[in-house]
């Protein structure tokens, strides 16, 4: 056993410079290697996520304006529907009143023709009775101016 013992601090003794050497590397590597690495990384890792939270901010932005501008542009179209509503109400009661005025203005314009025709028609008739009178007595004496010549 104290063989064993003496081995193993032969082994220990000759691994010392050995596991200090590894130990000084991994000090050095920490120190000058790991570290800075961890910082770039943490860096990196920070403008990322800041990259990404100006993308998502930027993005609810987009969709504000998006529906800002909806919100716009449907106000814009029912104003513009309520201008040609009315617009066209305004139209059609200009138009209904037209249509009144102008069947008025024909209806007295008829009516007047109607007199009209109605006088010049008694004022035919009355000439027809007097020319058919005389026609009638110049027919009358045509006949008899005949019969007297085939009688004479």
């Amino acid at each position: 056993m104290d063989k064993l013992l003496n081995d193993l601090g032969g082994i220990v003794l000759n691994a010392l410079p050995t596991s200090m050497i590894v130990l000084i590397l991994a000090i050095f590597v920490k120190q000058f290697y790991l570290k800075p690495l961890e910082s770039v990384l943490a860096e990196r890792h920070k403008l990322t996520e800041g990259a990404r939270l100006a993308a998502e901010q930027g993005l609810h932005a987009a969709d504000s304006k998006i529906a800002a501008y909806d919100a716009a542009l449907d106000k814009a179209r029912r104003e513009i529907f309520a201008e040609q509503t009315e617009f066209l109400r305004n139209l059609h009661a200009e138009q209904t009143e037209r249509t009144k005025t102008a069947k008025a203005t024909s209806d007295s314009t008829l009516a007047a023709v109607r007199e009209s025709v109605a006088t010049e028609a008694a004022q035919a008739r009355e000439g027809l009775a007097a020319r058919s009178d005389q026609l009638a007595a110049e027919i009358a004496d045509s006949v008899l101016v005949r019969r007297m010549r085939k009688v004479s």
